[in-house]
């Protein structure tokens, strides 16, 4: 077992004040596998001072300096990466390939795009006799989730070193490996100490010590819509900016003119992708009423394709969700489906055959759903999908719509411009047609309870900065 008990705090180690552990649970096999120290306030406190001491100098960085730091992060990234997906798959239970295409990769192509805006970023304009500045918010306490880690460190850290920021991060205490070697990057990248800063611990301790301290200037949270407002709340008395990226059930919509079959395997595929733990997964998908039928044999026939199995083991496609109480939340919902009269086409509850440890989940698919169950209205955060029927077009983006969340939408269809009309009426902060690649470059965050504010790029950037007027600047 290793033991990773310190935090990175002013450019140094540091032990905790107040020595507390935490196992890292393996979840392909329920054990523990690392040890974690759980910070305190006052741990925050520290780290907060060090952010703060950092941001006069570091906010007056040039913008080449922070781009040559930036690009030299991305080596050493690079030189780190295979380390990188195996902990990420260890930890969080994704399968090696998909540590390595897809949860490890995030890290290289967040940074490649952001050095790629940031190149051409502009901080200041003339508007008449009046300077329009764009400048650092100050110290940022992050928050970063398990189901994306890297991703999401990536995502704020990134954006805000451009923007001459210096902040503390706290990770997810059920996946905290990846962000130790993060940390490890960041310095060994050369990033002045006190600019980059890691606490390990909880929401409850680390979390709201950060949410509320009076030295934070901004507080960017990705993680549950329930954990966003209580960051929220933590942060009002001290009025502090708040960026949220939260909880989705977004729509997956195959219009009448799309290629069913098609359209409902890569369904399958994209809500599964992940374990089901991604916040933007088409999880509710739309189908003609009079196509259900067919939607639910290729739903069952794409499901039942998924092989489940340790994170190790070639040929795993699924592997385990993150923790025991995430599988338990998982089967509470599962049985709520059966149980509120929808059609159980394939998987269902328990493990599958032959898993006997760790935490899987079967690959399940419900049709016939009424939007007021349970498994249309909550987020699952699970390989499940539900598919409902519709009658028209409005009924559907009626539906679509009739949800607190806002994150994603899909749709489907054999015309672009149909396609198009109906993606221009969805409530969500981003619509994906016809399952398209990533792109690093799109800006990503939601509508509603779904969270406030953009992540990637150049959008990224500007969450970091305030907006300055000096008026006089010239003469007039």
């Amino acid at each position: 077992m290793s033991h990773d008990l310190q935090f990175y705090i002013d450019g140094a180690w540091v032990d905790p004040i107040s020595p507390k552990t935490l196992d890292v649970i393996d979840p392909s096999n329920e054990e523990a596998f690392a040890q974690i120290s759980l910070g305190s306030a006052a741990d925050a406190d520290r780290a907060v001072a060090a952010a703060k001491a950092a941001f006069p100098a570091f906010s007056q960085t040039s913008r080449a300096d922070r781009l040559q730091l930036l690009r030299r992060i991305l080596e050493v990234y690079k030189s780190r990466y295979d380390e990188v997906a195996r902990t990420l798959s260890r930890e969080m239970g994704a399968p090696l390939k998909f540590a390595q295409t897809a949860q490890a990769a995030m890290g290289t192509g967040h940074l490649a795009k952001l050095i790629e805006v940031f190149e051409r970023f502009e901080f200041e304009e003339m508007r008449g006799t009046t300077l329009i500045a764009k400048e650092p918010i100050g110290v940022v306490g992050m928050i970063t989730p398990w189901n994306w880690p890297i991703n999401q460190i990536v995502c704020k850290v990134g954006p805000a070193l451009a923007a001459g920021c210096t902040m503390v991060l706290k990770p997810s205490e059920i996946a905290p490996l990846n962000a130790i070697l993060w940390a490890e990057i960041m310095h060994e990248a050369g990033v002045p100490k006190g600019v980059f800063n890691l606490v390990n611990g909880d929401g409850p301790t680390v979390g709201d010590a950060l949410a509320r301290h009076p030295d934070v200037d901004m507080m960017s949270f990705t993680g549950s819509t329930r954990a966003g407002i209580s960051v929220a709340k933590s942060a009002a008395d001290t009025v502090k900016r708040v960026h949220q990226e939260l909880g989705g059930k977004s729509a997956n919509i195959i219009l009448s003119d799309a290629d069913i079959e098609r359209a409902v395997s890569k369904g399958v595929a994209g809500c599964f992708g992940n374990s089901g733990q991604s916040c933007n997964a088409p999880t509710r998908m739309f189908v003609p009423a009079d196509q259900q039928a067919v939607a639910s044999v290729v739903a069952k026939a794409a499901a039942e394709k998924f092989r489940v199995g340790p994170a190790s083991e070639d040929g795993s496609m699924l592997g385990p969700v993150v923790s025991q109480l995430q599988y338990d939340k998982i089967q509470r919902l599962i049985e709520a489906g059966i149980k509120e009269g929808a059609e159980l086409v394939t998987g269902g509850p328990g493990r599958p055959e032959g898993l006997n440890r760790g935490y899987y989940v079967r690959p399940t698919v419900f049709a016939n759903v009424k939007p007021e169950m349970t498994i249309a209205r909550e987020e699952i955060f699970g390989p499940v999908l539900a598919i409902l029927g519709y009658e028209s077009e409005e009924d559907v983006i009626r539906m679509a719509n009739d949800t607190v969340y806002g994150l994603a939408a899909y749709v489907q269809s054999g015309s672009l411009d149909h396609a198009r009309k109906v993606a221009a009426r969805m409530r969500a902060g981003n619509v994906y047609i016809n399952y398209p690649a990533w792109d690093a470059g799109a800006p990503f965050g939601g509508y509603k309870q779904s969270g406030n504010g953009r992540e990637y790029a150049d959008w990224g950037i500007e969450e970091f900065l305030e907006i300055k007027g000096v008026v006089g600047y010239e003469a007039a």
